[in-house]
């Protein structure tokens, strides 16, 4: 277990059975605390029956506890096998639905069947609306999440414009829009090689119409290889909208010495975006690789290197936040080739041995990357011109 100073995030790492729990806290003055939770299963021995019952105990004992009066704002579960295992998982979800859901397949490289993120906060109000945005307020915010969208039109770029195209209605239902509010996306592209092509296109056009370009901003994105039950779905969001924000309280991360512009390789997306409030700043890192400022693939076929070159970019990223990686709450952590995971899980828990974090098997959007990461950070903030979180 390892404790930091007051408004530094506390690190806490728990061994139930079959089942380990890394939870970050972060609290100030103010009334929510926010909590990062990683659930990962420890025996490969079980079945997908035993490890999913293993996990919603771990959960559970978690929320009596460690996380008592806490609420579930979203969560993301990680499966090995999305086809067989996602109605059973529903199963249990659809008993006490708490929360924004988010269900991939990106199998945990630990030989286990299923991993699992969630963000928790206390002293907010949660509730799904009927136009398939999940609520969360508290103070002057609303924090709206998207979850699991997908549809079944011919191709990934029909997909990809028809969610795009759904959630701006959904957002302006909420009063707000893309450019304005929407904070950070995730897309999640059944056989990335063959069908990123026509989620960025889709992106790009769609952007265009919502006054999003690289003369003012994009968004935070991570557009990475994953799949859900349905074959068919090749195109799968998640999003993170926050409305009542004011445009003062969003930076958006470029760390020019180490990353270019991504429209400088045709894409459209933000390294990250941080946003303030009075009492803290969020900082959401998008998926990251070894990449230089000239948009060039560094050390091509060597993992390590590579582990170590992104580590660099995202420093750099978080630098600019002014933060390190000691803010950082959560990680999230793609292998394109699950034999790596050795290498690099030894990698991560020598130098990060106490943040919460997830390995996964997916193919990154560009075959010669090996390797890539998000995360998030928190810090804390004092700046009465910004209202609380």
């Amino acid at each position: 277990m390892y404790i930091c100073t007051k408004f530094i995030p506390m690190f806490e790492t728990i061994a139930l059975e079959n089942v380990t729990a890394r939870i970050c806290r972060f609290e100030t003055e103010s009334e929510v605390v926010e909590f990062h939770l990683m659930l990962s299963v420890d025996n490969p021995l079980l079945s997908y029956d035993e490890q999913l019952e293993a996990l919603m105990h771990a959960y559970h004992a978690l929320t009596q506890k460690e996380l008592r009066g806490a609420t579930a704002v979203f969560k993301r579960y990680f499966l090995s096998d999305a086809y067989n295992q996602t109605d059973g998982l529903m199963n249990y979800e659809l008993e006490s639905a708490d929360s924004a859901l988010s269900i991939v397949q990106q199998a945990p490289l630990n030989g286990t069947k299923i991993a699992l993120w969630a963000w928790l906060m206390t002293n907010v109000q949660a509730k799904a609306l009927p136009g398939g945005l999940y609520e969360v307020s508290h103070g002057e915010f609303r924090h709206l999440w998207l979850a699991s969208a997908n549809n079944k039109a011919k191709d990934s770029e029909r997909q990809t414009r028809i969610l795009f195209n759904d959630y701006v209605m959904q957002l302006i239902a909420q009063g707000c829009s893309l450019s304005e509010n929407c904070i950070r996306t995730w897309f999640f592209v059944n056989d990335v090689d063959l069908n990123y092509a026509g989620v960025v296109k889709a992106r790009n056009e769609v952007f265009v119409t919502q006054g999003l370009t690289d003369k003012t901003h994009y968004i935070a994105s991570t557009g990475i290889g994953g799949r859900q039950a349905d074959a068919h779905v090749l195109s799968q969001m998640d999003a993170y909208a926050v409305a009542g924000i004011h445009r003062e309280q969003v930076k958006h991360l470029y760390a020019p010495t180490h990353l270019n512009r991504t429209s400088d390789y045709g894409v459209s997306f933000e390294r990250g975006t941080m946003v303030d409030y009075a009492d803290r700043r969020h900082v959401f890192i998008s998926g990251t690789a070894s990449i230089n400022n000239k948009g060039e693939i560094m050390y091509v076929g060597d993992v390590r290197s590579q582990c170590h070159r992104m580590w660099e970019n995202v420093g750099m990223l978080l630098k600019e936040a002014d933060c390190t990686f000691d803010d950082v709450t959560q990680m999230i952590v793609y292998l394109r080739d699950m034999a790596d995971y050795t290498v690099v899980s030894r990698l991560y828990e020598d130098r990060f041995p106490d943040t919460p974090r997830v390995f996964v098997h997916a193919k990154v959007c560009r075959p010669g990357w090996l390797i890539e990461m998000e995360c998030m950070a928190v810090k804390k903030q004092q700046n009465d011109s910004m209202p609380k979180f």
